[in-house]
């Protein structure tokens, strides 16, 4: 009796061990660092970059059944870690490369993230994900677009946006379908500010348009931040080109328009590279006067219902803005590094890097427009696609191009204002 009395002791001291266990891996959080501009002149984006990732860990830490089957929205947490909940620790950037280097430096040694994602700035993320890659972090990017990221060797950055060499061949694939249509489309200003994305982007695109056989673009180079930018436009105005094509942050994209409108200059075509074209401040503050302008894009709300639709509407709920295609990309980044991580059923940077480059998600498991995410040797998703919107409506895009998914046709000339 003694004996069975004893057992009877020990199997309850186990099945409580047990149900303890099953707590503990319950209360288990992934600590993340996510490394954006919540200060200064590109703060609008990293404000919204925060928001979108905010949407991601409530679909990812509860269970969003109206999702259908989009990745980790179906269970409360992560279940391949026993559904342990996902927690994001945010570090402002400020806009300086220096800063975000100390900050991912900060993140990996004092709050002990197991990955990093960020830092919108291509040339903040180039400095802080240099640091990942010291200490043997994953650094996942959803959307910085210069090319030279992922030509460095590094073997922990990831990145699943289209990058500039892929919206290169966007742009000549559809000034050429323009000009089949009878725009004229011949000469193309290249207005870029000195950062590393605004330079890289510049000239990848030359280089991209010259091998298709184009003219080289007509450069106009400008001091990122500018406070005047009359020169540039009166250049513009002079050199008369059929496209001006825009390579800038939100405050000068901002102040181009402004300044336009003072100077009275309409380019017949104005094609945007993203970036501050598609932050929300901006159309607020001058989308009304940038009707017609052409933008390129990898998100599209889609029908109301759809999975891309419910995240848009949870998106609004939380920012008070309509989703743009910048914080999707950032929110789609999110997605695939936590599906990795699950699918590690490990927060062992090792066993996180190995299912990064173990990922191959179809379009169907994706919140953008990319063919899918499959990462090649350079940590670079090769099935990653875009598309030109255009501003028709207010302070709308719509998808105009290509023409099998377009919602309305391309509109010329530029109208303004």
């Amino acid at each position: 009796m003694r004996f069975k009395g004893m057992l009877g002791l020990l199997s309850a001291a186990a099945m409580s061990v047990a149900l303890a266990g099953g707590a503990l891996a319950q209360d288990k959080t992934v600590k993340i660092g996510a490394i954006f501009p919540l200060s200064g002149n590109a703060a609008s984006a990293g404000v919204h970059a925060k928001a979108a990732i905010e949407v991601a860990i409530d679909i990812i830490n509860n269970a969003h059944p109206e999702l259908g089957n989009f990745p980790l929205a179906k269970n409360a947490g992560l279940a391949g870690l026993g559904g342990a909940k996902v927690e994001v620790v945010f570090a402002d950037n400020q806009g300086s490369p220096a800063t975000g280097q100390n900050q991912a430096l900060r993140l990996i040694t004092e709050e002990k993230v197991v990955a990093l994602t960020g830092a919108y700035q291509s040339g903040i993320t180039l400095t802080a994900s240099a640091i990942a890659e010291k200490y043997g972090i994953p650094f996942v990017n959803g959307e910085s677009v210069a090319s030279n990221l992922t030509e460095r060797g590094f073997k922990w950055f990831f990145r699943t946006t289209p990058i500039a060499t892929d919206f290169a061949k966007v742009y000549y694939e559809f000034l050429t379908d323009m000009k089949a249509a009878g725009a004229k489309t011949d000469t193309v200003a290249l207005v870029h500010d000195n950062t590393e994305y605004g330079s890289s982007v510049a000239n990848v695109i030359t280089t991209v348009f010259k091998e298709k056989g184009m003219a080289a673009p007509i450069d106009v180079a400008y001091p990122a931040n500018s406070t005047d930018i009359q020169s540039q436009v009166l250049t513009l105005k002079e050199k008369k080109p059929d496209v001006v094509l825009m390579v800038t942050y939100t405050s000068d994209a901002i102040l181009f328009a402004k300044t336009m409108q003072a100077q009275d200059y309409k380019p017949p075509m104005l094609l945007a590279d993203d970036a501050g074209y598609s932050d929300p401040s901006f159309l607020k503050a001058v989308g009304k006067i940038s009707q017609g302008a052409f933008n390129r894009s990898s998100w599209s709300v889609g029908a109301a219902g759809s999975t891309t639709a419910i995240i848009a509407d949870l998106y609004k709920k939380k920012s008070g803005d309509e989703m743009d295609d910048t914080a999707a990309r950032e929110m789609q980044g999110f997605f695939v590094l936590m599906e990795a991580i699950d699918r590690a059923g490990s927060t062992e940077p090792a066993k996180i890097q190995a299912a990064l480059k173990a990922t191959d998600l179809k379009p169907n498991q994706l919140m953008m427009g990319y063919r899918g995410v499959k990462f090649d040797d350079k940590g670079q998703n090769v099935l990653a696609s875009g598309i030109i919107i255009q501003l028709q409506d207010g302070e709308n895009y719509v998808a105009v191009w290509p023409k099998d998914g377009a919602e309305k046709t391309p509109v010329l000339p530029y109208k303004g204002w």
